[in-house]
């Protein structure tokens, strides 16, 4: 045995999971069928194939080649949330694995739910050697609605997510902040807390050990003050030391120091125990003078994170030349996610996520094969192949993000649900001096608010807000409102940072069965135009007015239309709309079956009565003329390769949006359209809004929104210039509006 091995086995005994790993659901599966965890790895491969490897019993291992079939192959790329296998390989084509071979002469006959349900030797039982292990390609295109059980990723450099177990002992000055960015730092070895000799502590193993704690960066600390301290505690010193270079994103990453020799109190004689000063991103950093820094303009990002459920984490974009386009996962690893999540003012990374696991973007992918160092102040300072073309956005690149530890959700609860994603919102507040817990007031309660609850729980998304909730009887004692008035934008972390009375509150219903609730889920849709094909499709037509008198009762035209003849036209301003669902999990009309409304004159059932908004703006923002759109009828028009049509509006069909498809509105259909009968010629700003009223939760509204510039001459009418919002950077946004400085929707 080598002589490092003690040390090695000495620590994975000290390990413990810092971000655990929830185990494949084993209500799915027959009691029972062994728990495994699988992944692709090998060198310069897309991240849809590579080496089989299967994680059992604590350990990584490999698949033997031998009677490996396409069929085992199928079972295991959906597994990975892969439609199906296109090929395998046999003799380590991907390299040779290490480790145990978990498994050989597999046989699996397709119709298995996981590799571990097919027959085989057993697990551990092979005669294989490394040379002949298994690798698969996966069809890229990923399975619709796909919920990932493991907190894995399918990323080689950040499998082995254990690390020491530590924690941060503070002094009594630090623990009244929140969050606690300084202390002396433990860790748990024989069931005992111990310290760390500083001797060979260096600034390096300061700057990984913030990153785990959610901070992007170290910072000195007063020693007087620690020294003083040091030799009043009791002293029980860890016998190892650590060496880190800086880059990694965990304590798992370093290698261990010289071991101590253990002698009473003398084992640190020249130091003291380690202490770790940590400086908080700016969400998170205390402000004392919030008032005059808003006076400044705050500089235009360069990355940002898109379609994440919590704070942290997210689809990684980047800016360039005016420009929002997305990451490709090629070589997209720990060290690269790091350096986005420090740019951002988080930690490093706990996971790198690869295959468009966090919702694709649109509009160009800017970089590709991306390298870093880890110490990079931006993701565009990495080297990235420029010459790399041909990713789709099946592979945009995200990260998950250490963040500090704020103790947002202590503060919240949901009482009453049938599962802990629902339930009556109940908040801590302060009453007479003393905290007690209280509902939150239902009066102008929606979507957004839900939204921050879920966040600050960290649950996910919102699925539904609701203003009544006799159905989830909650603690009796907790029935008194504490909280009304509440208007949030969706950005907010914490409910009190949304809008709210103060202390004087006002809530004519109550709390009780009024009390706002929510219901919370793991994923959500995303809903976006399609620029491009409204730019594309514009035209003027006239239209007599007695063929438009469905139209009218609709309110699709505008006032004047009201004391129109019959015999007189209209003229209409028509476009199509292409509506995309580039979300993780199904766009569903709010509404039931039994709550849709007929509409006798256009013969057909609305399952939305305002789906998207048609505004002309003038250059300076005033509202010109407008139109809206119904969704009389929300289905599946097309869908990408691979994606099956789920929703169908004939008769009387479930009416959504499948992940992967789009549902078009043709310019030849009624109401798709804004009546400019009255618009006198010039320049305009065409403006289309879905879901304008948040009916149904989405996981990002910024892109719900699209400008075009508009130039209308009294016969002809052009659009240009249209995107949709989010696309570009506030500079080039400000240049083509400069009447509307911003993309943000009004709020109800």
């Amino acid at each position: 045995m080598p002589s490092w091995c003690p040390l090695l086995c000495r620590l994975a005994m000290l390990l413990c999971v810092w971000a655990p790993c929830q185990a494949q659901s084993d209500t799915e599966l027959p009691p029972g069928t062994p728990i495994i965890q699988l992944r692709l790895a090998g060198d310069k491969r897309k991240h849809y194939e590579g080496r089989v490897e299967v994680y059992y019993n604590g350990e990584w291992g490999t698949v033997c080649d031998d009677d490996f079939s396409i069929h085992a192959a199928n079972i295991l790329c959906r597994e990975l949330g892969f439609v199906e296998a296109v090929s395998w390989s046999p003799s380590s084509k991907y390299g040779k694995g290490e480790g145990r071979i978990w498994l050989d002469n597999v046989h699996c006959s397709g119709r298995e739910r996981t590799l571990a349900q097919c027959k085989s030797n057993g697990f551990g039982v092979s005669d294989c050697k490394h040379s002949e292990d298994v690798g698969v390609v996966c069809n890229q295109r990923r399975i619709p609605g796909f919920k990932f059980i493991s907190s894995f990723t399918n990323s080689v450099e950040s499998l082995n997510v254990q690390i020491a177990r530590i924690r941060t002992s503070s002094i009594y000055s630090q623990r009244k902040r929140v969050p606690i960015t300084e202390g002396y730092l433990e860790v748990k070895d024989g069931g005992k807390w111990r310290q760390i000799c500083d001797e060979e502590w260096t600034e390096m193993n300061n700057r990984v050990i913030c990153g785990m704690y959610g901070f992007p960066g170290e910072k000195g600390y007063n020693t007087k003050v620690y020294k003083l301290l040091a030799k009043r505690r009791k002293k029980n010193y860890w016998d190892f030391g650590v060496n880190c270079t800086g880059n990694e994103a965990s304590l798992h990453g370093c290698k261990l120091g010289h071991k101590v020799e253990l002698k009473g109190n003398a084992t640190c004689e020249k130091g003291m125990p380690v202490v770790v000063s940590c400086v908080p991103g700016r969400a998170f950093a205390p402000s004392y003078n919030q008032g005059f820094s808003k006076a400044y303009r705050v500089e235009q990002p360069l990355v940002r994170l898109r379609g994440g459920a919590n704070t942290g984490d997210g689809r990684v974009e980047v800016l360039k030349n005016g420009e929002w386009g997305t990451v490709c996962d090629d070589s997209w690893n720990l060290k690269a996610a790091s350096v986005v999540c420090r740019e951002l003012g988080f930690g490093s990374a706990k996971e790198a996520l690869a295959g468009g696991r966090l919702g694709q973007g649109m509009g160009p992918v800017h970089m590709n094969e991306v390298e870093c160092s880890g110490f990079e102040k931006s993701l565009t300072e990495c080297y990235f192949n420029r010459d790399a073309l041909g990713c789709s956005h099946e592979e945009d690149a995200a990260v998950r993000c250490n963040v500090p530890a704020m103790g947002f959700q202590n503060k919240l609860r949901l009482s009453g649900g049938r599962n802990p994603f629902e339930g009556r919102v109940e908040v801590l507040a302060e009453k007479n001096d003393s905290l007690v817990w209280g509902t939150v007031c239902s009066d102008s309660w929606g979507t957004m608010e839900a939204t921050v609850v879920c966040r600050q729980l960290g649950l996910g998304f919102a699925s539904n807000a609701f203003q009544e909730t006799w159905y989830w009887p909650g603690d009796v004692r907790a029935d008194d409102v504490v909280m009304s008035g509440v208007r949030c934008s969706g950005t907010e972390m914490t409910l009190a940072q949304c809008l709210h009375h103060g202390k004087h509150l006002h809530c004519p219903r109550g709390g009780g069965r009024f009390a706002a609730g929510v219901s919370c889920s793991e994923s959500a849709p995303d809903l976006v135009l399609n620029a491009q094909v409204v730019e594309h499709t514009t035209y003027l037509e006239d239209r007599p007015m007695y063929i438009l008198q469905c139209a009218n009762e609709e309110h699709c035209l505008s006032s004047s239309a009201a004391t129109a003849t019959p015999s007189s036209y209209r003229r209409l301003m028509r476009f199509s709309s292409q509506i995309h669902n580039n979300g993780q999990s199904d766009f569903r009309p709010r509404a039931a079956h039994n709550s849709w409304v007929w509409h006798d004159c256009h013969r057909h059932y609305h399952s939305m009565e305002v789906f998207t908004h048609y505004d002309l703006l003038s250059l300076n923002g005033t509202k010109v003329a407008e139109g809206h759109k119904a969704s009389f009828c929300l289905e599946d028009t097309q869908c990408e390769e691979g994606t099956e049509k789920r929703y169908e509006c004939a008769n009387f069909g479930q009416q959504g949006i499948t992940v992967g498809c789009w549902d078009t509105y043709r310019h030849d259909i009624d109401c798709q359209w804004i009546d400019v009968t009255d618009v006198v010629p010039g320049d305009y700003i065409l403006q289309v809004v879905i879901n304008p009223n948040y009916e149904v939760a989405e996981s990002d509204y910024t892109n719900n929104i699209m400008k075009c510039r508009c130039r209308y001459d009294g016969h002809r009418i052009w659009t240009y210039n249209c995107h949709i919002g989010g696309s570009v950077s506030s500079e080039s946004e400000e240049s083509s509006f400069p009447g509307l400085l911003n993309n943000q929707l009004g709020h109800r």
